[in-house]
């Protein structure tokens, strides 16, 4: 069997390693680097013409890119966040010993660098070394830059390779940060609190999913991997904070899909004395303010066109869901147009597959659609105008939908119904249908004020802003499948 070329590699660099620490040098020093970001250095000089000098001495860190030339000059690229920039190194410009150092530099070296900015006859700004110290050794080769990372689940995997060649998956990852900063810096300017809540909880609950289950051993009982933050901040809403909201992982024991990941990150928000049209206007707001910030070519500005859920069936489905109550109904229009209704057993989750087949794919804009009905909205507060329909909207947009919210209900009889209709739906098949949780009845008993709430997907936020179309890909370690054993 032929020796493993990468393995061939590392080797060869683990001896470059010893060699540096028998000449007395440290491969991996522990030290504090000045330097600045090489977009800086690039902005500082953007009119610098071909040929042209300056006295600029600048001092930079990160990691060696590229490298052309030999005998007594070569030419290195650095690669740092914020850009790449060329690095000129001569013999006589750094004196024998450290240029003989410089040239067992491999590609993926970290390094410290120190020189003067100048603009090559080529007209590519570039550093003239006098300086330069190894900060860290790369010990295995860099995926071709060219072609980068082509395995998927690779590229998952090793998001730390991803990271490093392929410049859209920077973009990614720093348009998300961004997202977020937005989101939080919108509610806190609205006045709200954040809050955290617990994510293990003794009873789950929320929204409509199974959970993640965990052994507390101290207490001999069963936790639960919190599936919503929801009735956690409703509890604060009771206890008098009036706006509050929390932006952090949920988890959900459930398949994964281009939209779904059993862990997900949700910021929900809470206002006391609100409803489910001011939750519109603060959602339109909060998505408008991480669209400027995430520089998305989407136009998510205010207000929002609003459809009703029932019109929007109709319309892309061709079928009436709220004439009636009767499953069957449903389920044979869906058959008719071959959809797999299998997991269909309640006529809350037939409405339910209505809207994910027929509507939200051919959703390309920001909709809102609205007054859903009270059994797919366990927490939501009823119309007053139609009391089987609930003040409920979802947020949709690039065929998908990336926030719920309503008039919250505060009516605890009501509430407890719900929650008994919920195990009827249970026994009927669906699991994941809501568990009962006294807890939560006893504090609305306390009193509730009228409340809005509202939560987003950040992931999914983050896709629709920025064109993607897998959850994976804005997450910067999602699950990946197990690897194959290796062939013996």
């Amino acid at each position: 069997m032929s020796e493993n070329p990468e393995e061939r590699i590392r080797a060869d660099r683990l001896a470059k390693v010893e060699a540096v620490r028998a000449a007395g040098g440290d491969p991996y020093p522990a030290r504090a680097v000045v330097r600045e970001p090489v977009a800086d250095v690039r902005a500082r000089h953007a009119g610098l013409a071909a040929g042209d000098e300056t006295d600029d001495r600048v001092h930079l860190a990160g990691r060696i890119s590229g490298r052309r030339g030999h005998g007594k000059a070569m030419f290195l690229d650095l690669s740092d966040r914020s850009g790449q920039l060329q690095l000129h190194a001569t013999l006589d410009g750094l004196g024998a010993e450290p240029y003989a150092g410089l040239q067992e530099i491999d590609l993926g070296d970290i390094v410290a660098v120190a020189g003067v900015v100048f603009c090559s006859r080529r007209g590519e700004l570039s550093v003239r070394l006098d300086e330069w110290s190894l900060l860290a050794k790369c010990l295995r080769p860099l995926p071709d830059k060219f072609h980068g990372l082509t395995d998927a689940e690779l590229r998952l995997r090793r998001r730390y390779l991803d990271l490093l060649v392929n410049e859209g998956s920077r973009e990614l990852a720093v348009a998300r940060s961004r997202i977020v900063t937005a989101v939080r810096s919108a509610l806190d300017g609205e006045g709200f609190l954040e809050v955290e809540t617990p994510v293990l909880q003794p009873l789950y609950g929320g929204g409509a999913a199974r959970p993640f289950t965990t052994h507390y051993n101290e207490y001999d009982r069963t936790y639960y991997l919190r599936i919503a933050t929801e009735l956690y901040l409703k509890r604060l809403i009771i206890g008098g904070l009036e706006r509050v909201y929390e932006l952090g992982k949920d988890f959900r024991n459930e398949g994964v899909s281009f939209k779904r990941s059993p862990e997900f990150t949700m910021v929900e928000w809470y206002e006391a004395y609100g409803d489910y049209q001011t939750a519109m206007a603060i959602t339109e707001r909060l998505t408008a303010a991480a669209a400027a910030a995430a520089g998305s070519a989407l136009d998510m500005t205010p207000p929002w066109p609003r459809r009703t859920l029932r019109e929007a069936i109709t319309a892309e489905a061709g079928i009436d869901p709220m004439a009636d109550r009767d499953l069957e109904r449903l389920l044979a229009h869906m058959r008719d147009d071959g959809v797999d209704v299998a997991a269909d057993h309640t006529w809350a989750q037939a409405v339910d597959h209505l809207l994910s087949h027929y509507v939200e794919p051919r959703i390309t804009t920001p909709v809102f659609l609205t007054d859903y009905p009270v059994e797919l909205s366990p927490f939501a507060k009823r119309s007053p105008r139609e009391p089987q329909l609930t003040e409920r909207f979802e947020a949709f947009c690039a065929g998908m939908e990336f926030a719920n919210g309503f008039s919250e209900l505060n009516d605890p009889a009501d509430q407890r119904e719900r929650f008994l209709a919920a195990r009827l739906d249970a026994a009927a098949g669906d699991e994941e249908a809501v568990p009962m949780d006294e807890d939560f009845l006893t504090a609305l008993e306390y009193g509730m004020p009228p409340t809005a709430g509202c939560g987003i997907g950040i992931d999914r936020l983050a896709m629709v802003l920025t064109g993607t179309r897998s959850i994976r890909e804005v997450i910067l370690f999602p699950p990946t499948r197990e690897r194959d054993q290796p062939e013996t």
